[in-house]
């Protein structure tokens, strides 16, 4: 039995509707997806340029700040390192297509702190600045009313050399504060044990007789302001009666601390890169036992003691 005309017509018109409608919701799913990764994009843009935004700005501060404390006299070298880990971090993230926001945020809010403690040196240079000026104009006057008075002009440049000892001697101070500030930090030292099948043991109370070497780990602290450079740590052990241990022939030596010269027991030098980077030196003590009680341990680096701990041999 053939179906009417009418029939075909209608069947056609229900198809057409259902495919009308199926490519409706296809195309309506497409834009929706579309759209939400034209969202996406458009926010990630905007951290990025924000985030370059900000590093500019820190940079255009660290140029004025370097050109300000260099025409009052004072130490620049941190600032130029830091200015050259900046131009680093801003190269980075120029070249980067999927840099994390949250990682420079971390940095940016570092390089903000460093040049709010900028603020209090220039202002303290700018103190002592003042008082040079002071005394150089001082010193012009009296010039001027005691051409024939040697004695006392001898006594007057006396008191100018005296004031420019003392402003020397500050500037000083704030460069070994500086140096101080940019120091290495050693954190979450430990003394382990180490036997002779190469077994390495971390207690409260180590076997002595079973120790062929200490192993002394610890991580550095990030510090925005330290040069990211070659590094050299020197270790000293020291027994219960402050007797350290030693032995040239393993690596032991002499450095000078605070103008005091310190024996050292072992020393390790590593490649610096301020992100809480572990660092290891081993002492082999071969052949002898360590004695019982309890050790201490003292980490030196240039210059400063950046640590210490504590271990008890049984």
């Amino acid at each position: 039995m053939e179906q009417s005309p009418n029939n075909n017509s209608k069947t056609a018109l229900i198809v057409l509707a259902v495919l009308t409608a199926v490519l409706g919701v296809l195309y309506f799913r497409s834009y929706q997806t579309t759209k939400d990764q034209a969202t996406q994009i458009e926010q990630k843009a905007t951290e990025l340029s924000n985030t370059r935004a900000s590093l500019d700005s820190i940079s255009t501060q660290l140029d004025a700040k370097i050109a300000e404390i260099k025409s009052l006299g004072g130490q620049v070298a941190d600032l130029e390192a830091l200015k050259v880990q900046l131009e680093q971090d801003k190269a980075s993230l120029k070249n980067s297509n999927h840099a994390t926001i949250a990682s420079y945020e971390a940095k940016i809010k570092e390089y903000n702190v460093v040049l709010s403690t900028k603020d209090a040196e220039i202002v303290e240079l700018k103190k002592q600045n003042g008082i040079l000026t002071e005394s150089n104009q001082t010193l012009t006057t009296q010039n001027t009313t005691l051409n024939t008075e040697n004695s006392g002009l001898k006594n007057q440049n006396q008191t100018l050399n005296d004031t420019l000892s003392s402003v020397s001697q500050r500037n000083k101070e704030l460069a070994r504060k500086v140096s101080i500030a940019a120091a290495l930090k050693a954190q979450n030292l430990k003394v382990l044990a180490v036997n002779a099948k190469g077994k390495e043991t971390e207690r409260s109370r180590l076997n002595g007789k079973k120790i062929e070497k200490l192993k002394v780990v610890f991580s550095l602290a990030t510090n925005p302001i330290t040069k990211l450079e070659n590094k050299t740590v020197y270790v000293r052990v020291l027994d219960g009666e402050g007797a350290t241990l030693s032995d040239e022939a393993i690596g032991s030596g002499r450095i000078t601390i605070n103008g005091k010269e310190l024996t050292y027991t072992a020393k390790q030098t590593f490649e610096y890169t301020n992100d809480s980077q572990t660092v290891a030196v081993t002492y082999p003590r071969g052949g002898v036992a360590y004695k019982p009680g309890k050790y201490s341990v003292e980490l030196y680096a240039e210059g400063f003691q950046i640590g210490t701990g504590a271990f008890e041999v049984k």
